[in-house]
């Protein structure tokens, strides 16, 4: 038996990986669905996802979701701090001088307007 899950957001539909640990320097995962990650994503490592990437853990690598273009895709991390965040077509850094001590808890990065909107994730 299977369970149909419905939700508005149609990239929820997709198919996902889940990766169980942490992705060391040099790690590349690329995948047509949502990510999620249950660890770190350290500097050097790199997700592109065509769906959402959540990531359990510190994010301080690079992560690109809706990499085919699904200006609904989102990045989520209980520490988001990527050397390079992008969602669809658009790219951001963390501002200069932002550094990991100045950590607010889980985030969600996503598009409105067509800037790279992040905000504080309530779990």
């Amino acid at each position: 038996m299977t369970a149909e899950v419905w939700h508005k957001d149609e990239s929820l539909r997709k198919d996902t990986l889940l990766i169980e640990g942490p992705l060391r320097g040099g790690a590349k995962i690329e995948y047509d669905g949502n990510v999620v990650v249950m660890g770190d994503v350290n500097a050097g490592a790199e997700i592109r996802a065509s769906g959402h990437v959540i990531i359990f853990g510190s994010l301080r690598g690079m992560v690109h979701g809706g990499k085919d273009g699904d200006r609904g895709a989102r990045v989520a991390a209980l520490s988001l701090f990527p050397t390079q965040l992008r969602i669809a077509d658009h790219i951001t850094c963390p501002p200069e001088g932002y550094a990991p001590a100045d950590h607010r808890g889980a985030e969600v990065a996503s598009l409105h307007d067509n800037k790279v909107v992040i905000e504080t994730l309530a779990i």
